[in-house]
């Protein structure tokens, strides 16, 4: 997928407009906040997973200052936490590494949102490439991701 088929997706919620593309990568999280000139923790990185059936998998988008804390995780969904290798991300997810992002995702594709985001008023995740992101609030980011639930599977930043 590209930042074309996360438009074309957004265009339907009247958000296909606030798309932003830059000429520098914001790959990961402290390139998009160097890009967006905001602090790191406002960026919503998209984590891709195994889910726990075949070619199932589970993206949990969460602040950009937090990790993944394995005994949550493990309780939440009932297994392990293991991400998408290299070669699986864009077979798994539909788009390529740097542009993982919680939109237009194939059906096998289930969305969590860690509590961490709602820190903020606006978080910038990612809109299908390595070059792009989108300014939502947490409750437009609830919606047109079509997120299965809220969930606390993350380290305190605090306690980092």
């Amino acid at each position: 997928m590209s930042v074309q088929t996360v438009k074309e997706y957004l265009k339907r919620f009247e958000k296909d407009g606030f798309v932003q593309e830059f000429s520098v990568s914001s790959a990961t999280v402290e390139l998009a906040a160097k890009a967006l000139e905001v602090e790191p923790a406002r960026i919503a990185k998209t984590m891709s997973f195994h889910g726990n059936e075949t070619n199932g998998c589970i993206l949990v988008v969460t602040a950009g200052d937090t990790k993944i804390d394995n005994r949550k995780f493990k309780l939440q969904f009932g297994f392990k936490a293991k991400m998408l290798g290299a070669g699986e991300v864009s077979v798994l997810t539909g788009h390529e590494i740097g542009g993982v992002c919680p939109f237009a995702n194939p059906e096998h594709v289930t969305t969590f949102l860690d509590l961490s985001l709602k820190r903020f008023d606006t978080v910038f995740p990612a809109a299908g490439s390595a070059n792009s992101a989108i300014e939502v609030t947490c409750d437009e980011l609830a919606r047109l991701s079509k997120a299965a639930q809220w969930i606390d599977v993350c380290k305190i930043p605090e306690l980092l």
